[in-house]
């Protein structure tokens, strides 16, 4: 396999995440328990502004989500009030937007591009150096998301993320 296989199943994979946060539309505040956690919707802006940022390392180009930070970048809390925040379903396609041109761009530069350098670095991180790590790591980091997607959706009394056929189960 080649590593540009290795990051388009990372991406396809993470890229269920928002298939699975799209049926949170019902319930986009709705906290998985009483101890608090992530929502919806600051899961789906989180990711959002996290997709953006790479935008940012792969162009050099400011991230087009920038204004959506102070509600659900590092260092945020998800609050309660939904006039605190964008409209849900703006916040997804907002996303998917961001993911498609993630796809384009992995179109564009194919498994040769992959070791070319960011265009720019979060300071202090060390990691996206290159535009095949920046963006595995940012599939990766939308999939460990996904684990706090599945207790929001247990706690919404939605279908859970992954229900493996008795054939599976008995594999």
């Amino acid at each position: 396999m080649k590593a540009l296989d290795g990051i388009r199943i990372a991406l396809k994979f993470s890229d269920m995440s928002m298939t699975h946060l799209s049926g949170m539309q019902d319930a986009p505040l709705l906290r998985p328990g009483p101890w608090g956690g992530n929502h919806a919707m600051w899961i789906a802006g989180h990711l959002a502004v996290v997709e953006g940022r790479l935008q940012q390392m792969l162009h050099g180009t400011p991230n087009p989500v920038h204004h959506w930070k102070p509600l659900f970048d590092w260092g945020s809390e998800p609050v309660d009030d939904p006039a605190a925040y964008p409209p849900f379903e703006e916040v997804v396609q907002t996303f998917r937007r961001l993911r498609e041109q993630t796809h384009a761009f992995l179109n564009e530069v194919g498994e040769e591009g992959l070791d070319r350098p960011t265009k720019c670095q979060p300071p202090g991180f060390k990691g996206f150096e290159t535009v095949g790590a920046a963006i595995q790591i940012i599939a990766c980091h939308a999939i460990g998301h996904m684990g706090g997607l599945t207790v929001v959706r247990a706690a919404s009394g939605k279908e859970r993320l992954f229900v493996p056929s008795k054939e599976l189960r008995e594999f």
